[in-house]
């Protein structure tokens, strides 16, 4: 297996995942509207930017030829979730299956049912049944939060504890068990190795689970930045929440809040596949959040 279709791979973990493909000598074809905001991957030696509407099936399936397997890694927060997260994994599924592709990886979300109470982990499951009823075989990865360098979560912390003198906090209990984005990497690039993965979804997370509370407070710790933290109400969590919605880059929706009303958590005795060890958050985050 040589050739690598990696479709959603110019954000924070496609980047690493891009990089870490590189380097294990796969040949890796990054679909992309833009190829202009990513010309930081332009510069790996078997990486390929390739201009292309990835939500067209036709398009798809020219993407596919000569590919051995089709990453799927497209996720987004907030705008239209039925498409980006539902729609899209069916025909990625459909035409990697018409192609003939030996493998099909997919990054969908920890907690997404079809029951959940956001629309963002109702529509990843979604994405997920649409993936299994056009191709079976295929590998699902459920992560827990992703962190690390050049994240939008610890370092988003740091930056607003920085400039706010006091923190008022939407879903302060909420309970996420987060995952370095080297570990996720590591587990999808050895499941390709690893022919008993077909059909599997694996959960991941990391070794210990914290409350959002608890993990502000770290980033503020960490970073320099130690502020008072006012744990909001879920009324006031919805408005707070609401009137981010305003703004042109606001860190929280309203969807977002449904979200963290379902623990972000892995099974009790959950380990990472394959035999890696996950890295504790203690142990990763001072190095890119100290300074």
């Amino acid at each position: 297996m040589k050739n690598i279709l990696l479709i959603g791979g110019t954000g924070f973990l496609g980047s690493a995942l891009a990089r870490r493909l590189v380097k294990a000598d796969f040949c890796v074809t990054l679909p992309t509207r833009r190829p202009e905001r990513a010309r930081h991957l332009a510069v790996l030696p078997t990486a390929r930017l390739v201009q292309a509407d990835v939500y067209d099936e036709a398009s798809l399936a020219q993407l596919m030829i000569g590919q051995d397997a089709v990453i799927n890694l497209v996720g987004i927060l907030k705008g239209n979730f039925q498409r980006a997260h539902a729609e899209l994994p069916g025909k990625i599924a459909r035409t990697a299956k018409a192609a003939d592709l030996s493998r099909l990886l997919h990054v969908s979300a920890l907690a997404a049912a079809t029951d959940a109470p956001s629309n963002y982990l109702r529509s990843k499951a979604a994405g997920e049944a649409a993936l299994r009823a056009a191709f079976p075989e295929a590998t699902i990865f459920q992560p827990s939060v992703i962190f690390g360098r050049g994240d939008s979560f610890l370092s988003l912390f740091a930056g607003l504890l920085k400039l706010a003198p006091i923190v008022p906090l939407a879903c302060a209990d909420a309970r996420f068990q987060p995952v370095w984005i080297e570990d996720v990497v590591a587990a999808v690039i050895a499941s390709l190795d690893h022919p008993e993965s077909r059909g599997q979804n694996y959960p991941l997370c990391g070794p210990h689970a914290y409350t959002l509370q608890q993990l502000v407070a770290y980033a503020g710790q960490v970073s320099g930045h130690p502020r008072p933290i006012i744990g909001l109400p879920f009324a006031f969590s919805i408005l707070q929440a609401f009137l981010m919605e305003f703004l042109p880059k606001g860190p929280m929706t309203r969807d977002n809040v449904w979200s963290m009303q379902v623990p972000s958590v892995c099974p009790a005795g959950c380990t990472l596949p394959f035999g890696r060890t996950a890295m504790p958050l203690e142990a990763i985050a001072p190095g890119y959040l100290a300074g």
